[in-house]
């Protein structure tokens, strides 16, 4: 098909790619990457940026965000929330299935394409969702052009929770398909929901309980248990926002990702915020699985060098001021954060967590491997032109003035990064510049070479 985008040469950048960061040009013609070397010159064919001083990344894939549409519009929706992931560098997302309906046919999982098909700035897939009785519809899923199949073994919007374990079993043992799943023990959660429930019983519960209902044992037994499926059946397994030292011990190091099994993932609020946060911003960064103490924290950072934490996500799930405002009973649980993960992990490289060739690792590459997305993910002649380019000494405040999402707001409102994402291209097409967006193309579907 006919790309119509316009030829860029993008001149003098330093560019952050399998492992390794050097001074170079980039060719992008119809789209993709035509060629990479450390000069090309113009024919006067291409537009001509220079980029002395800047990094140019590949653009980040999001393996877990809700954008709420359909049903759940008054939050967010897919064109709202993809412009904000664009504006953060995020190029790709991978959507779940909680929407209502929730997608747990393949016709409403087609209702959700046509979405972002006709809204969509940022490329785009969508999870197959499973429940204990949908398992004839689950095994139709198209493993050419969907990324997987969601698991919630732990409750969540509609009819979602996969608690029968004969049902897990049967869904294990057929899938051909990615299995992913949303891991905390139900039962354990509720008993400590009731527990906690006794003690406080009026809206003013503080925020801090979050983590004593929805703790560690909760996150393990669950965790645990899908390994164990996993490997009963050799399926694949990618277990999401892990957040506790207790599991990381599940997960295989020194090791490629595209040599494993069972993989994982780790969310930025998870490596940014820790139970401390709790008395400053409350409810606003309550979420599932919950933000717990700094041990944990600092366990997740260290796995992530070790290698048991295979990529980075956000799991950006947005809720109106309104709701986040309401007691902690009442209040969801879930919070915005797709605009800024590449912001929260060059901090977290000033703090030396982190290299910048483990950002491009991380969020991109491994992604692409993990999901095994088509001609995307790195920075390769013959790939998709989905670049992220930032500046590392352009301090950016967190301002209402300059938030994307619908909810307008965010948990690191005030804070100053020290880096900013200056432009971001998907396939190709300059889709945000300097604070502006451009949709006169919009994203593609995320296809898959899976054998």
């Amino acid at each position: 098909m006919q790309n119509n985008t316009p030829n860029y040469l993008l001149k003098n950048a330093q560019i952050v790619n399998e492992g390794r960061i050097f001074a170079g040009d980039i060719l992008i013609k119809e789209g993709r990457i035509n060629k990479i070397a450390s000069s090309i010159s113009a024919t006067g064919q291409e537009k001509v940026m220079d980029l002395s001083g800047k990094h140019i990344f590949p653009g980040m894939i999001d393996d877990q965000v809700h954008f709420r549409e359909p049903g759940l519009t008054h939050k967010a929706k897919i064109a709202s929330e993809a412009r904000a992931a664009v504006a953060g560098g995020v190029t790709s997302f991978m959507e779940m299935p909680n929407t209502i309906p929730n997608a747990l046919t393949q016709e409403l999982l087609a209702d959700k394409y046509k979405i972002a098909h006709q809204s969509s700035l940022a490329n785009y897939s969508f999870f197959m969702g499973a429940s204990n009785d949908n398992l004839e519809e689950v095994l139709k899923t198209n493993r050419a052009n969907v990324c997987g199949i969601k698991v919630f073994m732990g409750s969540s919007t509609g009819n979602m929770l996969v608690d029968n374990v004969a049902t897990l079993e049967k869904l294990f043992a057929s899938s051909e398909l990615l299995i992913a799943t949303h891991c905390e023990d139900e039962a354990t959660v509720r008993a400590r929901l009731e527990l906690f429930r006794q003690k406080y019983p009026d809206e003013e519960a503080p925020s801090y309980l979050h983590p004593l209902i929805r703790n560690e044992e909760a996150c393990y037994l669950s965790s645990s248990m899908a390994v164990e499926l996993a490997k009963k059946a050799n399926t694949r397994l990618h277990i999401l926002h892990i957040s506790t030292e207790d599991e990381i011990a599940l997960f295989e190091t020194g090791k490629a990702i595209r040599d494993k099994k069972i993989t994982s993932e780790v969310c930025v609020h998870h490596l940014w915020f820790d139970s401390s946060h709790y008395e400053s911003k409350g409810n606003l960064i309550k979420c599932n699985p919950a933000i717990k103490e700094s041990r944990h924290k600092q366990a997740l950072r260290k796995a992530l060098q070790a290698g048991a934490l295979d990529i980075i996500a956000t799991d950006h799930a947005p809720h109106t001021w309104e709701e986040k405002q309401q007691g902690y009973w009442k209040s969801p649980a879930g919070l915005p954060l797709v605009q800024h993960p590449l912001m929260i992990l060059l901090d977290l490289v000033k703090e030396g967590v982190l290299s910048l060739e483990q950002i491009a690792e991380k969020t991109a590459h491994a992604v692409a491997e993990c999901f095994e997305i088509s001609e995307r993910g790195y920075i390769r002649e013959g790939y998709w032109a989905d670049l992220a380019i930032v500046d590392l000494n352009k301090p950016c405040q967190v301002q209402k003035s300059n938030i994307h999402y619908q909810c307008g707001w965010s948990p690191l409102e005030g804070h100053t990064f020290s880096s900013s994402v200056e432009k971001t291209f998907v396939s190709g097409h300059l889709a945000y510049s300097d604070g502006a967006f451009d949709m006169s193309q919009l994203g593609k579907r995320l296809l898959f070479d899976r054998m």
